[in-house]
């Protein structure tokens, strides 16, 4: 679609308005934020990579972790991989992480320890792209560069009725013209943090608040009460499904087999009891029949008949294991392209289990100390669940 420029209709006075009209609004509102106690660089950083695809609530408390755990860009630096990954479990995209690290030994390497001062020099850093160097460039040394995030085009898109699909990597174009227009050049951290605020607290995808917003009056959707049109944003593909079956298998030494994945690709390095992926027939069969015509058995492990012999097998590597009648159920997770399935059975090992170097014996009370990802977690609190439901059945 075709945009008509609106922003360049805007004479000096009106912008100056505009800008003052904004940052008012923003001091008197402004979210209190830990990020936000001072215009340190690293600070800054930090909080900007973990709030991509995460929320404000949610990664509060991993940044105060982070920072106590890593205080300076020499430590990040320093950092051992499990302890940072550690750091960052739960809050997923773990390449975030791994890509901080990086960096920060290029901070250290290349620009004696210091976050660099222009956007062109940010941008050489590993994992920051536009959207980051312009944060850390505008909050920390006040560089009238913008910072245009999925809030900042939802918030611009409406202010002048931008019809360009945000979806599209070419409409970042658009969006960037209108802020350079548009961002007070005095204060264009401030700027670009009310920006996020609003897109935040008012300016919503749904339901936009615009009774509160301070600035309606400027708003040319408000004026025309299109502001549900947009921004204009094409569907994303919806994630691929992917079928596995997922074993959590404990020995007589009450120690449970973890598998630790590749060192490169999705969840690299983490930790996870053993998964096969199977074809969704198969996953179906198996949950629809797994259960059927069979009694729920004791976790004792005196009681050897968990599984008829002539049941059918899920783990052909795991033959010295007796499984539960019954599965412990289905664990989802969604990744940004893929929508994992996992169902989960559980095990005791009768006799000797062969295992691979990547894989070990494990007490759960050592699982904290191990980088666990969603989907392990899930399948951990899906266990749990079913052992307290059969200690009360057992009275």
């Amino acid at each position: 679609m075709k945009n008509n420029n609106y922003w360049e209709t805007w004479g000096e006075e009106k912008l100056r308005s505009f800008q003052e009209t904004f940052i008012a609004w923003y001091e008197k509102e402004k979210r209190n934020l830990p990020w936000r106690v001072n215009l340190d660089p690293y600070r800054i950083w930090i909080s900007e990579i973990m709030l991509q695809q995460t929320r404000v609530d949610t990664v509060i408390d991993y940044y105060y972790r982070f920072m106590e755990w890593f205080p300076t860009i020499q430590d990040l630096a320093n950092a051992p991989d499990e302890k940072l990954l550690k750091a960052w479990e739960g809050l997923g995209y773990y390449s975030r992480a791994r890509n901080l690290k990086i960096a920060a030994q290029q901070i250290v390497n290349e620009f004696d320890g210091q976050m660099p001062r222009t956007i062109e020099e940010i941008r050489q850093l590993k994992g920051i792209g536009p959207y980051t160097a312009g944060a850390i460039g505008s909050i920390a040394f006040q560089l009238p560069e913008p910072a245009i995030d999925g809030n900042v085009m939802r918030v611009v898109s409406r202010l002048f009725e931008i019809e360009d699909d945000i979806a599209k990597a070419s409409s970042r174009k658009v969006f960037e013209e209108a802020m350079y227009k548009i961002i007070d050049e005095e204060r264009p951290g401030d700027f670009n943090q009310a920006m996020m605020d609003l897109g935040s607290a008012v300016c919503t995808p749904t339901s936009p608040k615009c009774e509160r917003c301070p600035i309606q009056s400027y708003c040319l959707s408000y004026q025309k009460n299109t502001m549900t049109n947009f921004p204009v944003k094409s569907k994303k593909l919806k994630p691929k499904d992917v079928y596995y079956i997922g074993g959590i298998i404990e020995n007589k030494q009450q120690e449970f087999l973890l598998s630790q994945r590749d060192e490169k690709g999705l969840l690299a390095n983490m930790w996870l009891f053993p998964i096969n992926e199977i074809t969704k027939e198969r996953f179906e069969f198996l949950q629809e029949n797994w259960a059927k015509e069979q009694q729920q058995m004791s976790l004792d492990f005196e009681e050897h008949s968990m599984v008829a012999e002539d049941t059918v097998d899920i783990f052909e590597e795991y033959s010295q294991v007796v499984w539960q009648k019954r599965t412990l159920g289905e664990v989802t997770h969604i990744f940004s392209h893929l929508k994992w399935h996992i169902l989960v059975f559980y095990g005791r090992q009768t006799g000797f289990t062969e295992i691979t170097e990547k894989q070990r014996w494990v007490k759960e009370t050592d699982f904290s100390t191990l980088v666990f990802p969603k989907p392990q977690q899930k399948m951990i609190e899906l266990f749990e669940t079913d052992r307290k439901n059969n200690k009360n059945e057992m009275g």
